[in-house]
């Protein structure tokens, strides 16, 4: 028996998998670390946090009854995005690391949009948005320039792990793309970008495929983990891009949708050149020389915990959520738009708040939670609407999370996306990803693709009800009138809260 083991490094905590040679999980593990928030908006972790829990969870998987480590060929990463780790000569970090949901970087937000103009979006094919590294880092030199001038290069969270197992510094593309110094298309640091921040291109650490071999474990890794030094160490990818790998994202006409507690729509992209204005995410796959698209909603899953937490807060979801499926599309003409904390696509507006609309004395709770639910699947929608707007073609969509859990939710989706919705039997996310880029690049198969047929496994499918597309396409339209007719009432209401 051989195995390979996929590493997600989350925010909360790190969850390593155990995956054999036919897909199947044969252990996991998982360890927590601390997070920061000294200030309001800031968000912070111990780089070496990470490294610690992820010692530990190997040394479980190694450990685990039945397991020969010697069998453990080799290992991947999954990686929260975004994150600044800056790094001094030594290779220690000189600060806390600072996350992908810090908010404290708007000011330097508008200065990268002044200094670039429309060369920003030319070149990373994003706006600059607070959760990217660039604003960090400006933000560091500016506040923190003692801690600034010790810094000789940074890296992502996942990577500065992967460093002190193996001793040796690289990024992926993946990752580098939610940085804002990538140049997407060519594949570079931008030499223009770095040039106009002052910063030098030895900043950046060497960028390589996420299936690219970059080491085996330093003597001291392997003594901690208990695996052998021989083990091969992938470099891995960015949550999302190993999220699609993990969920058979790898061909055109893939969609993801990912209902966590902010939601993701998520469609695999081999063109390049395909320009959506900013409006959505343009980043590198996983999958070499391959793009994905993606728009977020920020309170998806939320947004019913929410309602469940105010409005049911002692009972199930199941108790919340049964008779759901006997309520008519459109909620009996009630609509609700899930911006309970701003959103993101295809409005980055972080005053902009939710609103329930057309609320008459016929409705009961059940209509509410439906309500809910089809507002969630509209700002989904919005992305998936601009997709094929801009020419992609959208018809089938692999659902996972918390959306995935309910069979009404699911055919509501295939509703309104207007699309095939299929669930997956076992649903291990990145986690599952990262294992497939450590099996491909071990060689057990002879592409991401065929890893995929083995490893990704079908469970539901669900067809839109032609009936309901139809109502949902003239409630969808109603939809994206909310956000322009209530935005200057939540203005207005700001000041009240």
């Amino acid at each position: 028996m051989s195995y390979v083991i996929g590493i997600d490094l989350g925010t909360s905590a790190v969850k390593a998998l155990l995956v054999t040679k036919s897909g199947e999980v044969a252990a996991e593990a998982s360890r927590a670390y601390p997070l920061f928030h000294e200030h309001s908006g800031w968000s912070e972790q111990r780089p070496d946090d990470w490294v610690e829990a992820t010692i530990e969870a190997l040394k479980e998987l190694s450990t685990a009854q039945g397991i020969d480590p010697k069998a453990i060929e080799g290992i991947s990463f999954s990686g929260q995005m975004h994150g600044l780790v800056l790094l001094n000569g030594e290779g220690r970090p000189v600060r806390n690391a600072i996350l992908w949901n810090d908010t404290r970087t708007t000011a330097e937000c508008r200065e990268i949009e002044a200094v670039l103009g429309e060369d920003l979006l030319a070149i990373t094919r994003n706006p600059a948005l607070e959760g990217f590294t660039l604003p960090k880092i400006l933000w560091v030199r500016k506040h923190e320039p003692e801690a600034f001038a010790e810094a000789e290069l940074f890296v992502l969270p996942k990577d500065y792990v992967r460093y002190k197992l193996t001793g040796n510094l690289h990024m992926d593309y993946s990752d580098a793309a939610g940085t804002l110094m990538l140049d997407v298309a060519a594949k570079v640091w931008s030499v223009e970008l770095l040039k106009a921040f002052q910063l030098p291109e030895s900043f950046c650490p060497p960028l390589v495929d996420s299936h690219d071999l970059t080491g085996t474990l330093l003597p001291d890794a392997a003594e901690r983990t208990g695996l052998p030094a021989s083990v091969k160490v992938f470099a891995g990818g960015a949550d999302n891009a190993c999220g699609a790998i993990g969920s058979g994202i790898l061909e055109e006409g893939l969609t993801l949708c990912s209902i966590g507690t902010s939601g993701v729509i998520l469609s695999y992209e081999n063109d390049k050149t395909k320009d959506f204005g900013g409006k959505v995410h343009f980043f590198n796959h996983g999958k070499e020389n391959a793009y994905y698209v993606m728009g977020v909603t920020l309170a998806a899953g939320y947004s019913l915990s929410w309602f469940k937490r105010t409005f049911a807060p002692d009972e199930s979801y199941d108790q919340l959520l049964a008779g759901v499926g006997e309520v008519k599309p459109g909620a009996g003409g009630l609509l609700f738009t899930p911006y309970l904390v701003g959103e993101r696509t295809p409005h980055a507006d972080s005053s902009i708040r939710a609103s329930f609309i057309g609320v008459d004395g016929s409705h009961e709770r059940i209509h509410f939670a439906r309500a809910v639910m089809e507002g969630i699947t509209f700002s989904l929608n919005e992305s998936v609407d601009m997709f094929r707007s801009a020419g992609k073609k959208v018809d089938k969509i692999v659902s996972i999370g918390g959306g995935a859990q309910n069979p009404a939710w699911l055919q509501m989706q295939a509703d309104i996306f207007d699309a095939e919705v299929v669930s997956l039997e076992n649903e291990q996310g990145p986690g599952l990803g990262a294992a497939m880029l450590a099996a491909y690049g071990c060689g057990w198969f002879p592409s991401l693709e065929a890893c995929a047929e083995l490893f990704v496994k079908h469970d539901q499918k669900y067809q839109p009800n032609p009936a309901a597309v139809e109502t949902y396409k003239g409630l969808f339209r109603l939809y994206q009138q909310v956000y322009a007719n209530t935005r200057s009432l939540n203005e207005g209401l700001a000041a009240y809260r």
